[in-house]
């Protein structure tokens, strides 16, 4: 018996638009060696008629391809619901990893669809278009703002949800959790409360909050790999509230870690309660990377210097710059009614970082661990109020704050 050609295949399928006996096909659908069925056409002119809608075809089929070579959590489910991998600084998703010279164990994960916020949710001026039009023309990128009453107790209130829901999300950690899952809690626990997760389309960010795992240094984005027995992981929240921002991050234990990462941890830990204990009118701000740099280097630990901590309250970044390290260059002195954060990020090894393609998750340059811990503080006449301090009902997770 001889063989149907493809010609006479052809004549007994439809257009994919008009229905009639088709004779062409669609030549990227050979090369995707998509079935006939949809893919063929009566004429040109049905062809190019159809072009605008029948081309999703083709990436659907593409993603698939790619789907079916993730191994293990990065599968094909995720990539069909709409998983992607970060670039651009958060304006562009790509199905492939891109290619980098990863310094460490870690790389890009694919991370979900932007999660929705509720339309009766206040929001800053960047929750639509990724840009922040107030703050960088703002006079308080050079002038440190003194906080009117007003001001402060809507600062408390903010810091106060922010804490809440950095415990929620601790409450969480554990091997075998995404730290996509954490942003979901963050995100839920944020809207829940009335507010607005900050980082969210923050420049494009595309999470609300960030997630830092073992050599991540800051800024990681929330992503499909799950949490490993032994890694360490920050997770830092900012929460918009009433018109103002509260910002704090801390550093957990992942199951069972060594003992390297416990001392690199609770050394970060000290760090920050260190430098808040010099804070108080007339301190100069540089003085906070003296402190923070000489109990570092006192345990064999490095400073980062690329990252600082910043001025907050009806902006989420504003003067003044909190540098770290030591022999900085920080100008000004403190003053009652000023707010700040400190948050100090300590190396096992090197200083120096490298920014993964995402554009935003900064990393150690040498692969080693990196830890970090965050507070808002209020300048008072006679020392600091930590606006963001653990609350009787946050989760019991640091060994050397346990009675």
């Amino acid at each position: 018996m001889a063989g149907e050609s493809d010609a006479s295949s052809n004549a007994t399928l439809s257009c994919a638009r008009c229905e009639k006996p088709a004779l062409l096909q669609c030549p990227k659908c050979v090369e995707l060696k998509l079935p006939r069925e949809g893919a063929s056409f009566c004429t040109q002119d049905c062809f190019k008629a159809a072009w605008s809608s029948h081309k999703s075809v083709h990436a659907k089929a593409q993603l698939s391809s790619i789907a079916n070579s993730l191994p293990g959590d990065q599968n094909s489910d995720l990539v069909s619901q709409g998983w992607l991998y970060c670039v651009r600084r958060g304006q562009g998703r790509t199905p492939k990893l891109p290619h980098f010279d990863w310094t460490g164990p870690l790389k890009q994960y694919l991370i979900s669809p932007k999660r929705i916020v509720p339309a009766e949710i206040e929001k800053p001026d960047w929750a639509i278009d990724g840009t922040p039009k107030i703050e960088p023309n703002s006079d308080l990128q050079h002038v440190v703002e003194i906080k009117t009453p007003e001001q402060i107790q809507r600062m408390r209130e903010t810091c106060k949800i922010a804490r809440e829901v950095l415990d929620a999300a601790a409450r969480v950690i554990r091997p075998g959790v995404t730290t996509d899952e954490i942003d979901r809690v963050v995100h839920e626990a944020t809207i829940a409360a009335g507010g607005y997760p900050s980082p969210l389309n923050y420049y494009f960010f595309p999470k609300s909050c960030c997630t830092s795992v073992n050599e991540v240094i800051c800024h990681g984005i929330p992503d499909a790999r799950k949490l490993e027995d032994g890694d360490i992981v920050n997770v830092d929240v900012t929460v918009c509230y009433k018109g103002c921002h509260g910002d704090l991050n801390e550093t957990y234990f992942v199951g069972n870690v060594d003992e390297a990462s416990r001392q690199l941890v609770k050394c970060t830990y000290e760090c920050l309660e260190k430098a808040i204990a010099i804070v108080k009118p007339g301190v100069r701000f540089r003085e906070i990377g003296e402190i923070v740099n000489r109990h570092a280097t006192m345990s064999g630990l490095s400073v980062v210097r690329s990252y600082c901590g910043h001025g907050i309250g009806d902006l989420f970044h504003c003067a003044p710059n909190i540098p770290h390290y030591a022999r900085n260059k920080a100008v000004g002195v403190m003053k009652a009614g000023q707010t700040f954060t400190i948050e100090p990020m300590i190396n096992a090894g090197t200083w120096r970082d490298r920014t993964w393609p995402d554009g935003w998750t900064a990393v150690t340059a040498d692969g080693k661990r990196s830890a970090q811990f965050e507070h808002t503080l209020l300048v008072t006449e006679t020392g600091v109020e930590v606006l963001t301090a653990r609350l009787p009902s946050s989760p019991d997770v640091y060994p050397w704050l346990k009675k």
